[in-house]
Order: C-alpha cells, then sequence, then structure tokens
C-alpha cells in the first residue's frame, strides 16, 4: 500500500490512501467544500466543521480517505461486520476488518475498505476499480 498523503487544519487531520481509491465520489458529492479534485490541494479541511466532514469520511467505502481529531476518539467502526456485493464490483466490507496473509501478518486493519471480486485488481486483495475496464458482471 502507498503512503497516505494527510491535509490538515487546526485539530482535524484526513489522510488520503491513493491506491485504496475507486473513485466511488462519497467524498466529492457529499462535502464539496472540502473535497474537491478540480483545486489543489483537493483536500481542504478548512471547507466545513469537523463533524460534517467526519460524516462524509466515513462514507468512504473503501477507506482511502480516514480521519483523525484531536478532540475526539478515532472513527468507531461498525459493531457488526458486514459484508456487501456491489453490483459488478467489490466487495465493501465494513466492520473490525483485519486482513491477514497467508503468513499471518496483518496486510491492513481499519473500519472500512473494497476487496476485488473480478480477479484483475493490481492491488491485490484490494479492488483498485479494473472491474470497470475489465468488463466485469457479477453472476
Amino acid at each position: 500500500m502507498g503512503e497516505p498523503r494527510a491535509y490538515t487544519h487546526g485539530d482535524v487531520t484526513v489522510t488520503f490512501e491513493g491506491s485504496r481509491c475507486i473513485h466511488a465520489a462519497e467524498c466529492v458529492r457529499g462535502l464539496p467544500a472540502v473535497f474537491d479534485t478540480a483545486r489543489r490541494p483537493w483536500i481542504q479541511p478548512a471547507g466545513a466543521p469537523a463533524d460534517e466532514i467526519a460524516r462524509v469520511v466515513a462514507r468512504c467505502p473503501t477507506g482511502a480517505l480516514r480521519m483523525t481529531r484531536r478532540d475526539a476518539p478515532p472513527e468507531a467502526p461498525d459493531e457488526r461486520a458486514s459484508i456487501t456485493a456491489t453490483a459488478d464490483g467489490p466487495l465493501y466490507v465494513r466492520g473490525r476488518v483485519r486482513v491477514v496473509d497467508d503468513e499471518g501478518r496483518v496486510v491492513d486493519a481499519g473500519p472500512r475498505l473494497a476487496l476485488c471480486r473480478c480477479g484483475r485488481t493490481g492491488n491485490v486483495p484490494f479492488c483498485d476499480g479494473s472491474h470497470a475496464e475489465a468488463g466485469f458482471r457479477a453472476p
């Protein structure tokens, strides 16, 4: 996984890990004052109150966006784990998630992620959007 980029304003830091992003666009639709891909930097935490940013970050299905606050505890994962198969796309996983490789090493841990189910990803086991280019159709 690539190193996340951090965007800080006051007590809020939003991190973005581009290798996990599949352009679901929950961020830009949810809070364009903070998330605007036509602007540089494209994430500007000064554009909205921390609670609004947290609400939109939590909608990111891949975990590419995460947020920390000095004035609040970290994002709490959903109490119940869930896996949702998207139409012709990845598996969205939410909850206390840990991905472990065949040698028992933790590859990733977090409250949200998207797993590949087309078999074409270049970022195994995570979705990288390859399903769209491959024309993947779920059975």
